[in-house]
């Protein structure tokens, strides 16, 4: 497990690297399979797979989850931890010391709240929850990477000098990866990535905005896509399913790849 949490590091280091979100056992050995160095779990695609919406799923269904998808690979996989699970510091830091028992190579806090009315935690709250995570991994000894997110461009604040703000001092608190999930133009992306300097920066993409060249350019290090593998397989699935539904017929099916196609990949694992 220290061999993966140590290449981990070594990802962040330099370079552009992609880590998709698989949100079950199956999209994650794939991913494996064809390539990628490193994973990170969704919160929503997990909780899809649930038949929950985003940001319901338990602590209990948290940790089982990330203990099952990092026993599947053999790649480093990255928490989507959500809030940590507790709104208090020393609670996030009892749920971090928990989840990094399960063989995650890196987690990640965010701070959102999930009240529309006030959908950021207050700025010293905030910073305080990430400090707090920080002591939680330093007391585990485990190495495990600190990503410190800020939602304000996906929560109704989209504030870059806030986003930045924050990010900065999530990085004095101690995390070591930085993350604001809804930035999409370069210069806001170039604008986080100089504030942060060195320290590496996250960028989520959920549809054909950019590119990995382009980002790379930028300067950012990690590129993920949060529930957006998930949303396109729910896509096909739904389509499928709704023509079977309304109009009795089956054509979508015709369009799936072959079973001996997806068997036999998992045949040879």
């Amino acid at each position: 497990m220290t061999d993966r949490i140590a290449t981990f590091r070594t990802l962040h280091e330099s370079g552009c690297f992609v880590i998709p979100n698989p949100w079950d056992l199956g999209s994650a050995r794939y991913l494996e399979m064809i390539g990628f160095e490193a994973l990170a779990t969704t919160s929503s695609g997990f909780a899809w797979s649930l038949g929950k919406s985003d940001t319901t799923v338990t602590l209990d269904e948290a940790v089982a989850h990330l203990a099952a998808i990092a026993g599947a690979v053999s790649v480093p996989v990255n928490a989507d931890f959500e809030g940590g699970f507790a709104i208090a510091p020393d609670g996030v830091a009892a749920n971090v010391a928990r989840a990094v028992t399960t063989g995650i190579a890196g987690i990640s806090i965010e701070d959102s709240t999930g009240d529309a009315s006030a959908p950021l935690f207050e700025f010293g709250l905030a910073v305080e929850r990430v400090r707090a995570a920080r002591a939680a991994i330093d007391a585990s000894g485990t190495g495990v990477l600190l990503t410190g997110r800020s939602e304000g461009f996906i929560s109704g604040r989209p504030d870059l000098a806030e986003t930045i703000r924050r990010l900065t001092a999530y990085a004095d608190a101690g995390a070591e990866c930085l993350y604001a999930p809804g930035i999409r133009s370069l210069a806001d992306i170039s604008a986080v990535v100089a504030a942060v300097a060195p320290k590496p920066v996250n960028v989520l993409v959920g549809s054909d905005f950019t590119t990995v060249a382009d980002l790379a350019a930028a300067g950012v290090r990690r590129i993920s896509v949060g529930g957006a593998l998930a949303r396109a397989a729910w896509t096909g699935f739904i389509a499928a399913a709704t023509e079977i539904a309304e109009h009795g017929t089956f054509a979508g099916l015709a369009t799936a790849i072959p079973f001996p196609e997806i068997d036999g990949r998992f045949r040879r694992t």
